[in-house]
């Protein structure tokens, strides 16, 4: 049984959709390549936990191998602690035991503790002083409250009112009533799901789209619809407002996820035309708009664009954008927010009263007062994210010359055409050489993208020129036997 207590299958041919490509190039080693991409499908949680997987003559029928090969992966997948199996029962996958010092898997941090080069996560280093000020203010701010009981359902009011403030300042009017603050930005898209959208129900997402997205989606047993993202002629990606106009008009989804701000991974901006074509959509179709705003204050060369919701949808419960303090401040402050309607937030709340009773009261004072001095700290992050985007664009150039990454004009991340579908491979022999990568399928459904690799630019200069180095030696492992090897688990921010 799953860990949900209801028994997760995937038949052959979805599995050998979502393996993609895992033949080695000379056909050698069959059941060892097999073997290596389903144990990187299940660390890098493409493929859950406690999923019962298809015999072994079924799997070889819908591979085209023997039953041997397939017989012999899972033999090895069983070695390594990533299959369990039962005679006559079947096969079902789960997270291989703890190392012998203790330590226990987890995605976020390597195993063992040797040291990593993290290129799987978009997100940035606290900025120390405006940290270390605002923590230090906010233990003050915490007197007048600790008489209190200390649970909110919508949030500090203070953090509401601060959040309110850069709304407005942004160009969307905003008050502290329709602002609901949130256990970062993945919670606030769990409650909107919670919340708008029951097993069964379409969600239109972009693809590619940010995992957590996928995960949350799935995990409420609504069904994504995917809707490409197209070429825009110059190597970056943007939205095909007709396929998606047609895509909710087909499917009929009851919430559209979109990050129309820089957008994860392939960093495209959604102009201020299509942004009002987007609300008026909603508006005819009765679809809701659930609209990831977190990298909206990490434009490094033109102008940010106005909110989606400033286009006609700001007392709208139609449009609710997703917000966050994590890839502004720092990742550690689980602190994020939901703006919409005032009577959607009343709505939202009262359901996460079944999940949780508030945020951590202090860390929500943090985050308020950072956002009194949000100019000046995001003012010294752009510039700097500027120019770690074009040395990384540069090196990609001089290291990678096959490779063709996309040029964002913000955000924290490019998104990279390898010219072969090795992302798999390539994740799993970098990780070999202590670089965490996040693999292109990350991003999408069913093993696509396998073409592609999302790598940030949060590394400090030195550091990320170490990680490319061992990248590059990597990429030069593929093309010999025995090469591409998956490692440890990653996880995606």
């Amino acid at each position: 049984m799953s860990l949900a207590g209801i028994e997760r299958r995937i038949g052959a041919p979805s599995f050998a959709r979502l393996l993609g490509d895992w033949r080695p190039p000379d056909g050698r080693g069959l059941a060892e390549a097999l073997a290596d991409r389903i144990r990187l499908l299940v660390l890098d949680g493409r493929l859950p936990l406690e999923t019962r997987l298809p015999a072994e003559r079924e799997l070889a029928a819908a591979l085209a191998v023997s039953r041997t090969t397939v017989a012999g992966a899972y033999e090895a997948l069983r070695s390594a602690g990533v299959l369990r199996s039962r005679r006559g029962a079947g096969s079902w996958t789960r997270l291989p035991p703890a190392q012998a010092n203790g330590t226990s898997p987890s995605p976020f941090s390597p195993l063992g503790g040797s040291p990593l080069y993290d290129l799987a996560h978009a997100a940035l280093p606290a900025p120390r002083g405006p940290v270390r000020t605002a923590a230090a203010a906010a233990v003050h701010d915490l007197d007048a409250l600790l008489a209190g009981h200390g649970y909110d359902l919508s949030g500090q009011p203070a953090l509401r009112a601060a959040i309110a403030d850069r709304y407005t300042a942004r160009g969307l009017p905003t008050t502290p009533d329709q602002v609901l603050v949130t256990a970062g930005g993945v919670h606030g898209i769990h409650l909107a799901l919670m919340v708008l959208a029951g097993p069964g129900d379409r969600v239109l997402v972009e693809h590619p789209t940010y995992p957590n997205a996928i995960t949350a989606v799935t995990a409420r047993g609504t069904r994504p619809v995917p809707v490409p993202m197209a070429p825009d002629g110059v190597g970056g990606s943007r939205w095909d407002l007709d396929l998606l106009t047609s895509a909710v008009r087909d499917a009929a989804p009851r919430l559209a996820y979109v990050i129309p701000d820089f957008q994860n991974p392939t960093g495209a901006l959604l102009d201020g035309a299509d942004r009002a074509r987007l609300v008026d959509l909603a508006r005819r179709t009765g679809t809701t708009l659930l609209v990831d705003e977190t990298l909206a204050d990490l434009a490094l060369e033109n102008p940010p664009e106005l909110p989606v919701a400033a286009h006609g949808g700001a007392e709208s419960p139609l449009v609710l954008s997703i917000g966050s303090a994590s890839k502004t401040f720092w990742g550690g402050l689980r602190i994020g927010w939901i703006r919409t309607s005032a009577a959607m937030v009343r709505r939202l709340a009262a359901a996460r009263a079944g999940v949780d009773l508030g945020g951590p009261v202090l860390e929500q004072l943090v985050v308020a007062r950072l956002l009194a001095h949000h100019e000046e700290i995001t003012t010294a992050v752009r510039s700097d994210l500027l120019a770690a985007r074009d040395h990384l664009l540069d090196r990609i150039a001089r290291t990678f010359p096959g490779w063709r990454p996309s040029r964002p004009g913000g955000g924290l991340s490019l998104w990279v055409d390898l010219g072969r579908a090795e992302s798999s491979r390539l994740a799993g022999a970098a990780r070999r050489r202590d670089v965490l990568l996040a693999a292109g399928p990350r991003f999408g459904l069913d093993g696509a993208f396998e073409r592609y690799l999302r790598l940030p630019f949060t590394l400090p200069q030195e550091r990320m020129d170490e990680a490319l180095d061992r990248l590059a030696g990597a990429w030069a492992d593929l093309d010999r036997p025995g090469g591409g090897v998956d490692g440890d688990p990653v996880a995606v921010a």
